[in-house]
């Protein structure tokens, strides 16, 4: 370990994997640890199902759950925009070659005691029972608007000011009730809590167009999952980094993070101490530059059956809208099954989780956990949400957010993107990248 590199990675968590890969890809010399003995850090899908009990302390799984080595368990539950900036991010840099996708089938939000399917089509909305016969229309006519409205255009804003109009401003101009407010602004524009509806409206419009451009693209919902688990990403774009000289070391005890006048030189492991001019980890690796920003509590249920009311459907996600069950943030279900080589034959994963606002997490889930049925077993988990207390331009550390509550990934490659141009000095170009590809896989494939 007695060598320079230009980047030392600590922690194999999605975010640190991307980052080393785009690394590696731009002739960075990478050297990349973890602690632990697999990829994914709390991110990983725990493989056989006994080392999930273990996990948890509890006795080996009975028989009836089928064989432990079917089981690829997430800690931690997301799904991809078919349209967003991970599918783009796999598709670039071509890591979508050791990764196969299955669709969601399914997207559900909760109002009233019941649940109900987020429309996928015209058809499908004209029926739903979201909305009355004249909500439909403005509803309607309110997404004509989202679909055609474009900021360089002010023929397409019809007087909303894209950076002054809040999006409550929006709603009330095409009276949309409280209702579809809800349905929009949480299984649409998928926001945890209420906080947009008093802030510029552009963001929104433009999550209900990722939303609409993702429906599009599969027609079931926006959602796709790989098959084995969300584990196989980070290890896809390790995969990538290796192909580009990038150093791997699992299993390798990190005893301290090296400093030269408030700069990071290296990192001391086993006694020897690995150079480095710049260095990105996770906040487990330097609590010291970290601060508490809150809480997610998840439960992790194993079933033998759908969740009922899903169209018997092999994969779902849930919303209940925080208004809904009188919260600040909303809670979230996602299921996936065997059908996706993460269980064994006939069985299921709900994990049901949100942001903590009580000292009792775990009754804060009961209105998810009300929704599946039966349970087989039950682990619940209660993480602390961390992020970084500076920029680290200054220490050259950049430290990495906790996993939040959100069931998708665009908050997570917000901060990839927000980590590599502080990095750089510039923003993440996802034309440069492209522009790149043809070289750079040119010379991978030699």
């Amino acid at each position: 370990m007695d060598e320079e590199y230009d980047v030392i990675v600590l922690g194999t968590g999605l975010t640190e994997c991307i980052l080393s890969g785009i690394m590696s890809v731009n002739g960075k010399k990478v050297l990349h640890m973890d602690r632990n003995s697999y990829y994914g850090a709390e991110s990983a899908s725990i493989t056989p199902l006994d080392d999930l009990y273990k996990r948890f302390g509890e006795s080996s799984p009975e028989e009836s759950m089928g064989r432990g080595r079917d089981w690829n368990v997430d800690l931690i539950p997301k799904f991809l925009m078919a349209n967003g900036q991970l599918v783009r991010m796999l598709l670039i840099t071509q890591v979508t070659r050791y990764l196969d996708f299955k669709v969601i089938e399914g997207s559900y939000v909760y109002k009233g005691t019941k649940i109900h399917k987020v429309p996928s089509t015209e058809f499908e909305a004209l029926n739903s029972s979201l909305m009355g016969i004249f909500e439909k229309r403005r509803f309607k006519k309110f997404l004509t608007f989202i679909s055609g409205y474009d900021e360089k255009d002010p023929k397409t804003m019809e007087g909303v000011d894209p950076q002054k109009t809040t999006m409550k401003a929006v709603f009330q101009k095409f009276n949309l009730d409280q209702q579809v407010m809800d349905f929009t602004g949480h299984s649409l524009a998928l926001y945890r809590t209420d906080d947009y509806l008093d802030q510029p409206c552009i963001d929104t419009i433009n999550r209900i167009k990722l939303y609409s451009e993702s429906l599009a693209r599969y027609g079931k919902s926006p959602y796709l999952y790989p098959l084995y688990g969300l584990g196989e990403l980070p290890q896809g774009f390790a995969r990538l980094s290796a192909i580009y000289g990038g150093t791997y070391m699992l299993n390798k005890p990190i005893e301290e993070i090296v400093y030269e006048n408030g700069k990071v030189i290296g990192v001391r492991s086993e006694g020897e101490v690995a150079r480095c001019k710049q260095l990105i980890c996770d906040p487990s690796y330097a609590p010291d530059r970290c601060q508490k920003v809150g809480q997610v509590v998840r439960a992790i249920c194993l079933l033998d059956h759908t969740i009922p009311n899903t169209d018997d459907t092999n994969s779902c996600q849930i919303i209940i809208p925080q208004s809904q069950v009188h919260r600040k943030h909303d809670i979230y279900v996602c299921m996936v099954s065997f059908a996706h080589n993460v269980a064994s034959q006939g069985k299921y994963i709900a994990i049901v989780n949100t942001t903590v606002e009580t000292k009792n997490p775990e009754a804060e889930l009961k209105p998810g956990l009300d929704l599946l049925g039966p349970i087989k077993k039950k682990f619940v988990t209660v993480s602390d949400l961390y992020e970084p207390t500076d920029r680290g331009t200054e220490s050259q550390i950049f430290i990495s957010r906790s996993y939040d509550a959100t069931t998708h990934f665009e908050t997570t490659c917000d901060d990839i993107k927000d980590i590599y141009s502080r990095m750089t000095g510039s923003d993440f170009d996802f034309g440069e990248m492209e522009r790149k590809k043809n070289d750079i896989f040119g010379d991978a494939a030699q």
